[in-house]
C-alpha cells in the first residue's frame, strides 16, 4: 500500500556473534590457562615429593663403574672407581690422590660419607639392585678376615689402626697386630676390639 514503508527484516545474530559470547570465550580461555598452571604446579610438586624419597645409596648404586670423589669423615677425600655398593657400605678402588701410588681397595661406610662428586644423576631403586647389594658390611669384613689380608681401620675421629682382621662380631671387629702365616694363624701381639659404629673406612693392603 502507498504511504507504508516496507519493513526490512533484521538479521538474527548467531550465538557466537554476541559480545557476551566473546566474554564467555575469554573467561573459558583464562580458566583453562589457570587449570594448566595448577596442573603443572601439581606435577612439579609430585616430582619433588617423589625425589624426596631417593636415598644416597640409590644414587651410589647408579654410579657403579664411575670415577668418583668422596669426602669421608676421619679419612679425608678419596677418589677412584666405585666398584661395589651394599646397604651400608661401598667398595672403592683408588686412593687419596694421584701421588699415593698403586690403587688400593677401600671399604667405606655410607654413614661416614659427607660429600660425593661424580655421581650419576640416576638412581637405582632397591628392587632393581643385584643380590650382592644386599650383603651387609659384616659379610665384607668376614671375607677380609678369611683372606688374612693386612688392613688399616680408619675411625671417625681420624685415628687408625693397622693389622689383621681376626674375628667379626655383630657390632665390632677384632684387629690383631703381628704377622700371619695364613687364615686363623695370627700372632697377635696386640688385639684391638673396634666398635663398627666408629669405623669410617677400611683400607685393604
Amino acid at each position: 500500500m502507498l504511504g507504508m514503508r516496507a519493513r526490512v527484516p533484521l538479521m538474527s545474530q548467531g550465538p557466537f556473534d554476541h559480545p557476551i559470547a566473546g566474554l564467555f570465550e575469554e573467561l573459558e580461555q583464562q580458566a583453562e590457562a589457570l587449570h594448566l598452571a595448577e596442573r603443572d604446579a601439581e606435577v612439579a610438586e609430585l616430582a619433588r615429593a617423589e625425589y624426596a624419597g631417593v636415598t644416597l645409596a640409590a644414587r651410589l648404586h647408579a654410579s657403579v663403574g664411575l670415577p668418583v670423589r668422596l669426602g669421608v669423615v676421619g679419612v679425608g677425600f678419596l677418589q677412584g672407581e666405585l666398584r661395589r655398593v651394599g646397604p651400608e657400605w661401598l667398595g672403592l678402588q683408588g686412593g687419596r690422590g694421584s701421588g699415593e701410588g698403586p690403587a688400593q681397595d677401600w671399604f667405606v661406610r655410607v654413614a661416614a660419607i659427607r660429600s660425593c662428586r661424580g655421581l650419576s644423576a640416576r638412581a637405582v631403586s632397591e628392587p632393581a639392585r643385584p643380590l650382592t647389594a644386599r650383603l651387609g658390611i659384616g659379610s665384607v669384613l668376614r671375607g677380609l678376615a678369611e683372606a688374612a689380608a693386612p688392613v688399616v681401620v680408619h675411625q671417625l675421629d681420624g685415628s687408625s689402626s693397622a693389622g689383621l682382621l681376626r674375628r667379626v662380631g655383630a657390632d665390632f671387629v677384632e684387629l690383631a697386630g703381628g704377622q700371619s702365616d695364613g687364615p686363623g694363624a695370627v700372632t697377635d701381639a696386640v688385639t684391638d676390639v673396634v666398635s663398627l659404629r666408629w669405623v669410617a673406612a677400611i683400607r685393604s693392603e
